[in-house]
């Protein structure tokens, strides 16, 4: 018997891509974490606690692509 203890589905843990858009060995449109960790591998912050602050539009932005993502995922 399996339990189900962590999270799925989540633009935390999935990736999601647009299936009109795919195109096999290409960077993908995507509506999950990935433009966040985009935006962290620009800066020089060595990855280790405290993480840098945010701006304020890339918390805007990433809002928008979680609530994107819940439309098309629950539409």
């Amino acid at each position: 018997q399996l339990i189900w203890i962590d999270e799925a589905l989540t633009p935390d843990s999935s990736r999601f891509w647009p299936k009109d858009l795919y195109k096999p060995g290409s960077a993908q449109p995507s509506f999950d974490k990935q433009f966040l960790r985009d935006y962290l591998e620009t800066l020089d912050w060595g990855k280790v606690a405290p993480p840098p602050k945010l701006p304020a539009e890339i918390v805007e932005k990433t809002s928008e692509k979680y609530l994107e993502a819940l439309k098309l995922l629950t539409a």
